[in-house]
């Protein structure tokens, strides 16, 4: 499914193709952990998470939105990258059982070289092997896998908690899971309808009006459940108003309200300045609370994310 020039570039960032239509990678945080002690904000926020033992993978690398702030590579990009990212051909579609399992073997193989490093722990690189932890994020969007309930259940049998990280746009995929995961993201990537489509650009239709139905659906889903909002300085750092709507009719556990990162492919889509300051995205958190009844209970400035209950 993927074409062999986009899976060169793929790997030389780090991905490791798992099967027709998945990828695993490490994220800077597990090797903080690792190396420096440093963990995540999930760590932090989100017990029993452990940065070191977090594996960072999606079952689809395709996305329905080709959002301007996205750190991958979307297919028309780059002269000659044109490829079909979505719908997954059903003929080629992989098990959950195979991605897992592929997944957790090619993680592996990308930590080993730790293992030699004098700065790690060896009992805390021996715990790293054996992940705790599936978040569905890494690229792409995850819900475009047809089973992905199905696969949530094999993280499960494998003692892991999984995160998933969607951009909402499938809410009938989300109300018919039967097995949902242990956290559930939607990001926010506009306060309107206008703001949300320049910065999404969506390859589908009524993609504003899908968000928000799941949005309406969120209060329902019984799971821990998070919103995201990404902040672009210049770009969607307005309407304070709106995001609280969004925040209150969606009923969830946490917001977070995180910067930006200007990496990858978006550094040719977006200045540098749209990536905020830390005290940027603190003081748009504060105006959010003024509106809702969300408050700010934390902050980490090296990810500049403000955490609302």
């Amino acid at each position: 499914m993927i074409p062999v020039e986009v899976r060169k570039v793929l790997e030389k960032q780090q991905y490791r193709i798992v099967g027709n239509h998945s990828s695993v990678k490490i994220c800077r945080w597990t090797k903080k952990s690792l190396t420096e002690g440093k963990v995540c904000y999930k760590e932090k926020w989100y017990s029993p998470v452990e940065s070191h033992r977090c594996m960072q993978m999606t079952p689809a690398m395709g996305c329905n939105f080709h959002c301007l702030h996205c750190w991958r590579l979307h297919s028309g990009d780059r002269p000659g990258f044109i490829w079909k990212e979505f719908p997954l051909d059903k003929k080629e579609l992989d098990e959950p059982t195979e991605i897992v399992e592929g997944c957790i073997k090619a993680r592996k193989k990308l930590l080993s070289g730790f293992g030699g490093n004098p700065k790690v722990d060896k009992k805390k690189f021996e715990e790293a092997l054996k992940p705790t932890m599936m978040t569905l994020s890494l690229t792409g969007e995850p819900t475009l896998y047809p089973e992905i309930s199905e696969l949530v259940i094999e993280a499960k049998k494998r003692g892991m908690i999984s995160f998933l990280v969607t951009n909402g746009s499938k809410p009938k995929i989300l109300e018919k899971m039967d097995s949902l995961p242990w956290q559930l993201y939607v990001s926010i990537y506009g306060p309107d309808k206008k703001t949300y489509k320049k910065i999404t650009r969506p390859k589908i239709k009524n993609a504003w009006k899908r968000m928000n139905e799941t949005l309406d659906l969120f209060p329902s889903l019984n799971t821990r459940k998070v919103l995201r909002l990404t902040m672009i300085k210049g770009y969607n750092m307005k309407n304070p108003k709106g995001y609280a709507k969004l925040i209150e009719k969606s009923e969830p556990n946490f917001v977070e309200v995180k910067a930006y990162e200007w990496v990858g492919e978006s550094q040719k889509r977006l200045p540098m300045d749209a990536m905020p300051y830390h005290e940027d995205v603190k003081r748009f958190a504060e105006q959010i609370s003024e509106h809702s009844s969300f408050k700010i209970k934390d902050e980490f400035k090296p990810s500049r994310v403000v955490l609302l209950t």
